[in-house]
């Protein structure tokens, strides 16, 4: 990242260890170390301007090999078309990528940590008002295995990936702004990654990369004691039929993002409408099947259009318990995933 006070947080530090090359990045919140076989004739480390080499590297041609010579305070970059120089930062205020030896461990392929994490990520607050909601809950819950959470007290999403060794007491928040790099870097090497977490740092380790974060500190929220224990209606349709019927009313909401649902008992449809008073409005009518009492209720479309990308079921199960409480919504044939909107006011 860039910092004005240590400007060396914008450069990659090259450091050679026996015929491997060690590279580092850092924004002292996140940390990355990446090794590579290569071939040393000299040992010896250099910190170099990520953005200047990254735009070098990313131009070269086909070329297969490169050489790379630190000259006093210069890096020589050689191929067989090109040549650079760039200018280097002194490697003595760089910060350490810390190690994390001690603490709780876990395995857990990069394929199911990576689902788990996407599932419910968009849910987590974008504020920082209260830290512990931007964030993703983690934590191992018996038979349950791992369980992904995320809240920004509007809506919640939790998802369940079962683990063959599942080890009790794993529990912490990873804070969500240092997801989107961790996920990058991860799915990059599909692989079985061992994570290590301390009190307020994480690493995710597999053959390649070595990621390390801080956690957020705190309490996530008991979100258990939210969960509707009652119901009076349930409506099951197929997905991609209200799926396509939220983007028409996404069409038509107002600022507020409103659209209404309503369905009457025994007649098999649910409708969806919206209004915006300066381009119109529009009303879907879906198939479906229906079990309970009437009911009508107001929802932001945004929070309602985003969970489609965690349901992989071709039909789904909206769960009401009165107009003013939450809506739980799941995946008719799996039971590993959840998703609760609040209801708009009107």
């Amino acid at each position: 990242s860039k910092n004005l006070n240590l400007p060396v947080l914008s450069c990659l530090l090259f450091e050679t260890k026996g015929n491997n090359l060690i590279i580092r990045s850092t924004n002292l919140d996140l940390g990355l170390e990446i090794s590579i076989p290569v071939k040393v004739e000299q040992e010896g480390k250099v910190a170099i301007p990520a953005q200047i080499l990254s735009s070098f590297l990313n131009n070269l041609s086909d070329d297969k090999n490169i050489v790379l010579e630190t000259v006093e305070n210069t890096l020589k970059i050689y191929s067989s078309s090109s040549e650079a120089n760039i200018k280097t930062l002194s490697t003595d205020d760089f910060p350490t990528v810390p190690m994390i030896d001690e603490g709780k461990t876990c395995k857990i392929s990069s394929k199911d940590l990576i689902s788990g994490i996407k599932s419910v990520i968009y849910s987590s607050s974008t504020s920082s008002v209260k830290p512990e909601l931007s964030s993703v809950y983690i934590y191992s819950n018996g038979d349950e295995g791992l369980v992904f959470v995320a809240t920004d007290s509007f809506r919640l999403a939790e998802k369940k990936v079962s683990l063959k060794n599942m080890i009790e007491g794993i529990s912490f928040l990873l804070p969500s702004k240092n997801i989107p790099d961790i996920i990058k870097v991860l799915e990059s090497e599909p692989d079985t990654i061992e994570i290590i977490y301390s009190k307020n740092q994480i690493s995710f380790k597999t053959k390649t990369y070595y990621i390390t974060s801080q956690l957020i500190p705190g309490n996530f929220p008991d979100y258990r004691l939210i969960l509707p224990t009652t119901t009076i209606s349930k409506v099951v349709f197929l997905k991609q039929d209200f799926l396509s019927a939220m983007r028409i009313s996404s069409s038509f909401t107002d600022k507020f993002l409103q659209v209404t649902l309503s369905y009457i008992q025994g007649e098999g449809k649910v409708e969806l409408g919206s209004k915006n008073n300066d381009t119109g409005s529009h009303i879907s009518i879906i198939d479906a099947v229906t079990e309970g009492e009437s009911i009508t209720t107001v929802f932001n479309a945004k929070y309602m259009l985003d969970v489609f990308q965690s349901l992989f079921d071709d039909s789904m199960i909206l769960t009401f318990t009165t107009p003013q409480k939450p809506i739980i919504i799941k995946p008719v044939h799996t039971q590993d995933f959840l998703y609760l909107v609040m209801p708009v006011n009107r």
